[in-house]
């Protein structure tokens, strides 16, 4: 038995199959993230991501299937006492709360992680993000979109969690704050902080994530690293239409 396979992966989901009503989204979805590794999810609009997501967060709880956190099952326990496990979470559409400022967001969910630590300190989030600490005091739901996808960002952060969940990262954003989005994902990364990110911006999931499941109408078509994507460009060209 090798040193990863005595690891106990931070999430290990099998055989997922979800539905919404009586449409049949996922069909049989794996996915393994282990401590400190990087994921992408990739997949034209529409294809199970964001619902492969809210399966594991039990937001959309799958009919069929296992999902495990840290070795625990999630079946049954509610998404809140799973986000206090240690993941934070950024969800498309940012969660920002209308009538809350910014630092009101970044205090209300801070925690120290299951060690006792708290590395992520409302100081670093601003240090990290110094538009939040120009606009401090000012209502949340009123910064841009960058801003408050900033802001959604650090308040996963002040959870000082082992994961980091990120559902369309970049999206709709100018290019200049796309950019300082992905340095910071970088540091997140570097941090030793396990992720998982949906983004349609392919070069730089390929440039930050070890791991890639492409998914094509809720069924894995790629499970790899960013070589075999990179050896075999038809896999790319085939499902997202980029070489």
């Amino acid at each position: 038995m090798t040193a990863q396979q005595q690891i106990t992966p931070l999430i290990d989901a099998r055989g997922l199959h979800t539905y919404y009503g009586e449409s049949h989204i996922l069909h049989g979805v794996d996915l393994t993230l282990m401590p400190g590794e990087t994921l992408s999810l990739m997949g034209r609009n529409g294809m199970g991501k964001t619902t492969t997501l809210k399966s594991i967060l039990g937001f959309v709880p799958p009919r069929r299937g296992d999902v495990r956190i840290k070795g625990i099952p999630v079946a049954k326990r509610r998404p809140w006492q799973l986000i206090r496990q240690g993941i934070g979470y950024v969800p498309e559409g940012r969660g920002i709360f209308p009538g809350i400022s910014v630092r009101e967001h970044l205090v209300m969910a801070a925690r120290p992680n299951d060690r006792g630590e708290s590395p992520w300190t409302l100081e670093r989030v601003l240090d990290t993000f110094p538009r939040l600490g120009q606009r401090i005091n000012h209502d949340g739901s009123f910064l841009s979109g960058g801003e408050q996808q900033m802001l959604s960002i650090g308040r996963a952060l002040t959870l000082n969690p082992d994961l980091m969940i990120l559902d369309e990262a970049t999206e709709g954003l100018a290019p200049l704050i796309r950019e300082e989005i992905w340095k910071i994902i970088h540091e997140i990364k570097a941090s030793g902080i396990a992720t998982i990110i949906v983004d349609k911006n392919i070069d730089n999931l390929l440039e930050v994530a070890e791991t890639h499941i492409l998914l094509v109408k809720g069924e894995v078509v790629y499970s790899g690293d960013s070589q075999g994507l990179k050896e075999d460009p038809s896999i790319l060209d085939t499902h997202l239409g980029v070489a």
